[in-house]
């Protein structure tokens, strides 16, 4: 399998003088570098619309998250450029059904690809407006807001899925009903959906705006806290290496208190 090319920048482009500020052609070519790229052998972070996908390329494809509707362009190409075809995808596990991880399922799926998510948040999808109406948390809009998946596969906490040596499924409720992170031991990587984010550069809990239930989200941390990390893969943010355990022990300290 090869290996993403960088993007090539023109010297001509980047030339400035002295006293000039730099084109802003190379910060442009860095941030795609970035934000596509394998960040493990087989597994690649691929920008979506809306959010960072996460393909594993093994003998076939796995997708982790699906990004907004319209995120196939963006995945196609991506697979054009390390040699692969979408008609290798076998399955798309979703961490939890907010518009910009599953909003482009239907498109990628088709007729063939399984998609596996937490019965919990299939259930919140088919949410009423008068639900909506009397309920008035944003997280519940964000669940009528999103697009159904269609036909999809339960996935529940202790699931197994065949890939990187088996990639446990840990059930942390909170950002929704029904996310989940994902555990590869063999890889020391965790795949944690919304249910982290970085804030003023340390790890810290899902958005309490987008939160089902906050308190919750909180708490479920102690569910990946003992894990034996080395990185974890974010969904809007760039792969976490920075002593993971110790920041991931920090939150758990700051919940129980």
């Amino acid at each position: 399998m090869r290996r993403v090319r960088p993007v090539n920048v023109s010297p001509t482009r980047c030339r400035h003088r002295a006293g000039e500020k730099p084109a802003v052609l190379p910060q442009i070519a860095a941030r795609i570098i970035r934000s596509h790229m394998e960040i493990e052998p087989t597994v690649h972070a691929v920008k979506l619309l809306g959010a960072t996908g996460f393909l594993i390329a093994e003998e076939r494809l796995t997708l982790i998250d699906a990004g907004l509707v319209g995120s196939r362009i963006a995945l196609e190409r991506y697979l054009r450029r390390i040699g692969r075809s979408i008609d290798e995808l076998d399955r798309i596990v979703c961490t939890h059904a907010h518009p910009d991880h599953i909003g482009g399922v239907r498109e990628l799926a088709g007729d063939t690809v399984e998609v596996l998510i937490h019965p919990d948040d299939l259930a919140g999808i088919e949410v009423t407006l008068r639900e909506v109406v009397r309920d008035r948390r944003r997280g519940t809009l964000l669940h009528y807001l999103t697009r159904h998946p269609g036909e999809t596969t339960p996935i529940v906490d202790g699931n197994l899925i065949p890939v990187l040596g088996g990639l446990q499924v840990i059930h942390t409720p909170g950002h929704t009903p029904g996310s989940v992170c994902l555990w590869a031991p063999a890889r020391r990587l965790l795949f944690t959906g919304d249910v982290l984010q970085v804030l003023r550069g340390h790890l810290t809990f899902a958005s309490a705006i987008f939160s089902h239930d906050y308190a919750q989200a909180r708490a479920s941390v102690a569910r990946i806290a003992g894990l034996d990390v080395a990185t974890i893969a974010l969904s809007h943010y760039p792969p976490w290496r920075r002593h993971p355990q110790a920041e991931l022990r920090a939150l758990v300290a700051r919940a129980a208190s």
